[in-house]
């Protein structure tokens, strides 16, 4: 009877928040102590020594991230995390413990502007998201001694409980004062741009990421003539750079409180440069789709002509190029999708060789074939292809700018 009504006690929504915080504090030892034992070492290891590059220095604070970093988001050979692994050998956890531990999974990594401190917690303005975070550490108040209104903080927040409110401070967190606010939305700015991910936790944001996708594809498309090309790498950069150009210069235009001109430093640099996997191939795909956004692929002329020719199906050069696009993570369904849709009298011919299925049909047997061989493409929804920046981060870059 004792040991029920314990466990009673222990439901989430019985206890206090400081509970919830104290408990969280309790877990988060355990769960770091567990993800640093000997059989998650080689892993562990490995990203440390990786990150602590030729001369193998790391200080604390980058150590502490990327410690975080595995333990929450790090994706173990089978798929799982050092979290779900944790929870599966952990049998003696509450309903509530569990609750917690797995919304962890799911952290918020941000540039944030301390809004205010309310008691123990801080009001934190997330700069790529536009959302606000009501955020407490299990340290207690004294982890926010440094903190004041008006600086910023580079952090990872998880929720006290999946509900998402609260907010705890997670691994290092570094502060900045309100001196550094030029720095620090540039640093915002790249994070944004190249992890566009963590704009979209906003909802808003994601609307107006399609939206601002439609426009640039429409604008791609009347620019370069087509949503679909395929160039030398050499000439793909050339057309990208124009098009880049062109588009700020209309950006630029459009702005008349600003005397910036063509002459404006940045507008005649490179915008684009392609990876050396890229730039070494003979041809370049240049895919901008109305979902999958602007792509760019390897020998995309090799495979267009694999479609438009089966019988070079009995290559072994085109073959492993199609293999590749089958294979690789890094490639989604859409160059692939693309080529069926427009050759579909010679589709299923060229599958059939390469699978050594006579009876294989794309129309019948296409998407799960894909859906077999790119499952992580298929686990999340689809986002825009195009970063939009928050509000306050916008404000902040164009006072740099005046």
């Amino acid at each position: 009877m004792a040991e029920a009504a314990q466990d009673a006690h222990q439901d989430a929504g019985e206890l206090s928040l400081d509970d919830l915080i104290e408990r969280s504090a309790e877990l988060k030892g355990e769960l770091v102590a567990f993800a640093q034992s000997a059989r998650f070492d080689r892993w562990l290891t490995s990203l440390l020594l990786d990150a602590s590059g030729p001369a193998r220095r790391l200080d604390e604070g980058e150590a502490i991230r990327i410690t975080d970093h595995f333990v929450l988001r790090y994706r173990l050979p089978d798929g799982s995390t050092v979290v779900d692994r944790f929870v599966a050998d952990r049998k003696d956890l509450t309903a509530a413990d569990r609750e917690m531990l797995l919304g962890w999974r799911d952290p918020v990594e941000g540039v944030f502007e301390v809004r205010r401190k309310d008691g123990d917690a801080v009001v934190l303005l997330n700069l790529l998201d536009d959302l606000e975070y009501r955020t407490y550490s299990n340290a207690g108040r004294a982890a926010f001694r440094g903190v004041s209104k008006g600086g910023f903080l580079h952090a990872c927040l998880v929720p006290v409980q999946p509900a998402d409110v609260p907010w705890l401070v997670s691994g290092a967190m570094t502060t900045y004062p309100r001196s550094s606010a030029t720095d620090i939305a540039r640093a915002a700015l790249r994070l944004a741009t190249h992890h566009p991910e963590l704009v979209f936790r906003n909802p808003e944001k994601i609307e107006q990421g399609w939206r601002r996708m439609r426009e640039d594809r429409a604008a791609f498309i009347e620019f370069c003539g087509g949503d679909e090309l395929v160039l030398p790498p050499a000439e793909a950069e050339d057309l990208l750079n124009a098009y880049y150009r062109h588009r700020q210069e209309a950006a630029v235009a459009g702005q008349p409180g600003r005397a910036w001109g063509r002459g404006r430093p940045g507008l005649d640099l490179p915008f684009f440069e392609l990876p050396p996997e890229l730039a070494d191939s003979d041809t370049v795909g240049v895919l901008y789709d109305q979902v999958d956004g602007l792509n760019f692929y390897a020998d995309y002329g090799m495979l267009r002509d694999l479609f438009a020719d089966p019988a070079r199906a009995g290559r072994r050069q085109h073959q492993d190029l199609l293999r590749t696009y089958l294979r690789e993570e890094s490639i989604t369904p859409l160059p692939i999708r693309r080529l069926a849709s427009a050759h579909p009298e010679t589709a299923d011919v060229v599958f059939r060789k390469l699978l050594r299925k006579p009876g294989f049909s794309w129309s019948e047997h296409g998407e799960t074939l894909l859906r077999r061989r790119k499952p992580w493409y298929y686990e999340s929804d689809p986002r825009p292809g195009v970063s939009v920046i928050g509000d306050r981060l916008r404000e902040l870059l164009g006072a740099e700018r005046c």
